[in-house]
């Protein structure tokens, strides 16, 4: 896939979201926790197989820094110190586009995990 190459990107840092903005008017936000989840590091997908790991408690990421890299990615820098991983502009378009799939996805294997989106600090597991 070849995806558009955004026109914008902004970081609403209150709503903590990343707007992307694309030249035929289309326009995104993805939420920094969704991001942060859905990761293209090695740290979060694995290396290969069913070697993804499931990020808990991202709820209240942030970002702390955007850079370029070349023409064709973004690098993200993440509150909670995680900054490997680069989202290619077909990655993030795709991430885009499926975002309510993805989430869905996520919430579920939380569920099944057992596991919450909410900071270790605030998380209690039932007896």
């Amino acid at each position: 896939m070849n995806a558009p190459t955004p026109t914008r990107v902004h970081y609403h840092k209150q709503a903590r979201k990343l707007e992307l903005g694309y030249a035929n008017g289309e326009s995104f936000h993805l939420p920094v926790e969704f991001l942060r989840v859905y990761s293209p590091s090695a740290e979060v997908r694995g290396h290969g197989g069913d070697t993804a790991v499931l990020q808990v408690g991202k709820k209240d990421v942030g970002l702390q820094n955007i850079t370029q890299a070349g023409n064709y990615a973004l690098k993200l820098h993440f509150d909670d110190g995680h900054d490997s991983g680069l989202f290619s502009w077909n990655y993030l378009y795709d991430l885009a586009t499926h975002q309510e799939a993805y989430w869905n996805n996520y919430l579920q294997r939380l569920k099944e995990a057992g596991v919450s989106r909410e900071p270790a600090s605030i998380q209690f597991k039932q007896l």
